[in-house]
């Protein structure tokens, strides 16, 4: 069956979250004068990603609102006790340095021209939708999408089914019709093919999941741009 639509994860797949978060964590550790602490800046960096990963899980798991996990990530990278105000007033000079480094991947855009008018575009992320859209609208690519779902505001998370669900129903199509693209192959390409769509790896070079390897029969590119080769590949 014709695919007619491909719905797209965000974070690093069309948005380069993780080489903002790294300039960003790095700048502004430096100018708080914290870097110190860490042996290099590759350790800083790792460990800025380590725990906004583990803290986003718990906002996930439903342990923390949005803004609270971002409070308690203030915390621990701040490495002091912070009131509420004092996290938030932390966390917004890490955000302003964030969003100097927001970018569109460079094979997106391209990628996005290649499949028009063939097929349809939507988003879905494990996030908060003003988030996302204010970072949607930076980079310059929020009009190239039909609709944006959200798991702050839907109450489920990728690789739940519902989460793919109602990605599909915001574009009026059922799941076969409909691909999913991402850059986690269990959360993404294998959740997607759980809910009844066509799961899509973009493997950007990042490690697979802590578990072990890809699970078996994922879909995979490198590249946005070899998406639509593949889309074709598989319409009947």
């Amino acid at each position: 069956m014709r695919i007619l639509a491909v719905v797209w994860d965000i974070d690093d797949t069309i948005f380069d979250h993780s080489g903002a978060e790294r300039r960003a964590a790095l700048e502004y550790l430096t100018a708080r004068g914290l870097l110190g602490r860490y042996a290099s800046p590759e350790e800083a960096a790792a460990h800025w990603h380590a725990v906004s990963e583990e803290y986003v899980d718990r906002y996930l798991a439903g342990e923390f609102t949005f803004v609270a996990q971002r409070r308690e990530r203030a915390r621990v990278l701040a490495r002091r006790p912070l009131t509420d105000a004092e996290a938030d007033v932390w966390m917004a000079g890490y955000l302003a340095a964030y969003r100097r480094h927001w970018r569109v991947f460079p094979d997106v855009v391209p990628a996005l021209d290649a499949l028009a008018p063939r097929r349809r575009h939507g988003l879905l992320s494990n996030n908060s939708a003003p988030h996302q859209e204010e970072k949607l609208r930076a980079i310059g690519v929020h009009d190239r999408f039909e609709a944006l779902v959200c798991s702050e505001e839907l109450g489920v998370a990728k690789p739940a089914a519902g989460a793919f669900h109602a990605a599909c129903a915001s574009l009026g199509l059922p799941p076969e019709r409909v691909a999913y693209v991402g850059d986690r192959p269990d959360t993404d390409a294998a959740g997607a093919d759980a809910a009844g769509l066509t799961g899509i790896w973009l493997d950007r070079g990042a490690s697979p999941p802590a578990a072990g390897d890809p699970p078996a029969g994922v879909r995979r590119i490198t590249s946005p741009g070899q998406l639509a080769a593949l889309l074709d590949t598989l319409d009947t």
